[in-house]
């Protein structure tokens, strides 16, 4: 298996079968950004973001393309209690903070695809104060 080397982004991005799967994309962008996916085809590629500089406004956001939705779970932890958050049903995009729902340097996300319309979602959100659900729905 070839290992490919990351990609750094700072500024929002429609992540690519051909440029961005299989690889890291190491998020620095303190004022937020979002990353777009493409659409889910049950392909199995796996997209992984990491928060390299910690967001101080706005947000990282990571969102599926049209009808698809992201399903699974991440934890969120501010300390070693931590939590860990079940995505809702229909949720299509995933929301760090840089606070209680994650996007301090650390915080990864990795994604699959697994089946037509469908992500599925994992990762460890570092936090701070009261740890909230990084994802929501459109």
């Amino acid at each position: 298996m070839t290992t490919l080397a990351p990609i750094a982004v700072t500024a929002s991005t429609a992540l690519t079968r051909k440029i961005h799967a299989g690889t890291v994309v190491i998020v620095s962008a303190a004022a937020g950004l979002t990353l777009s996916l493409p659409a889910a085809t049950g392909g199995g590629d796996v997209y992984t973001a990491f928060v390299n500089t910690t967001v101080t406004s706005n947000a990282v956001i990571i969102v599926a393309l049209g009808t698809d939705i992201i399903q699974g779970g991440v934890s969120v932890s501010t300390d070693a209690g931590g939590v860990t958050i079940l995505a809702i049903p229909t949720a299509d995009y995933i929301t760090m903070n840089g606070s209680t729902t994650g996007g301090v340097k650390g915080s990864w996300v990795e994604l699959k695809d697994v089946a037509a319309g469908v992500w599925m979602a994992g990762g460890f959100l570092v936090s701070t104060g009261v740890e909230g659900t990084p994802f929501a729905a459109t």
